[in-house]
């Protein structure tokens, strides 16, 4: 079974869209119309119902998607361990945007320095998400806020990552949150935070922007939870008033206990 089909069956399945899927897999409709019909004619059933509003699987369809996710999972793992047998050629790194901002760079020299011939690949995101990418193989290694506590990860090494809870310097905040993404671990324990210290309903706002989130701050606009590393690096550190308040969310460095970088042991030993 080719598995270039199934992943173009996975992709209209999860879109239930002909046109989205084209658009995610950078194909034209025309070629994922004909690649589901090679799919269908080797397994020997319609994978999908068309309807007005786009496709929804078959009952053939529902049973092939479970199966089809395991394949596409295995071949990928398989590419990568056989791309990494005797170096880990490529190492596939997931970052938050917090420790992208505030301490990703001076990791990565070093990373090039003492492995000039790996290749790097770069994914950020929340901590959620970047978790969930390296439980489907799609990341070796992730750097995340707090400790995942999960069976299936192992955690490589820890950084110190203290957050402050970030407030106008001589005026009382409205009441909002400012956060970079909804899903992502500041945000979480900012709002904890606020329904256990105050009386007062805080409304949330995802601001993709440090600068912004800093600059709304300083204004009035409400608060923010944030690494003084980011505070300092955007020139805020002298016009924003910072509390230290109970967080567990140093940067963790984790990896799936049963696909351990070649490089593990280097990794376990770095520092910052």
């Amino acid at each position: 079974m080719d598995s270039n089909l199934l992943k173009v069956f996975i992709t209209v399945a999860n879109t239930n869209s002909i046109s989205q899927a084209a658009k995610e897999l950078e194909f034209t409709q025309s070629n994922v119309t004909l690649r589901i019909k090679q799919l269908e004619k080797n397994i020997g059933y319609s994978l999908f119902h068309r309807t007005n509003r786009g496709v929804i699987l078959t009952n053939e369809g529902e049973k092939l998607f479970p199966y089809a996710i395991d394949i596409i999972k295995k071949v990928e793992e398989a590419q990568v361990h056989m791309r990494n047998i005797d170096y880990q050629e490529v190492l596939k790194i997931g970052a938050t945007q917090t420790f992208t901002t505030s301490s990703l760079m001076p990791f990565l020299e070093k990373l090039n320095s003492d492995f000039k011939e790996m290749n790097l690949e770069f994914t950020v995101d929340s901590s959620l998400n970047l978790i969930e990418k390296l439980l489907d193989y799609k990341l070796d290694v992730a750097f995340v806020n707090g400790n995942p506590h999960h069976k299936d990860l192992e955690i490589l090494n820890v950084f110190e990552e203290k957050m402050v809870l970030v407030e106008p310097k001589d005026k009382e905040p409205q009441k909002t949150c400012f956060v970079f993404k909804k899903s992502c671990a500041n945000c979480a324990t900012l709002e904890n935070y606020i329904k256990n210290t105050r009386d007062e309903n805080y409304k949330t706002v995802e601001l993709e922007n440090f600068e912004l989130i800093l600059g709304c701050i300083k204004a009035g606009f409400g608060i923010g939870l944030l690494s003084p590393k980011i505070i300092e690096k955007f020139g805020y550190t002298n016009k924003v008033k910072t509390t230290d308040i109970e967080n567990h969310l140093d940067t963790h460095l984790i990896c799936r206990k049963d696909y351990l970088p070649i490089i593990h042991e280097y990794l376990r030993n770095s520092s910052l």
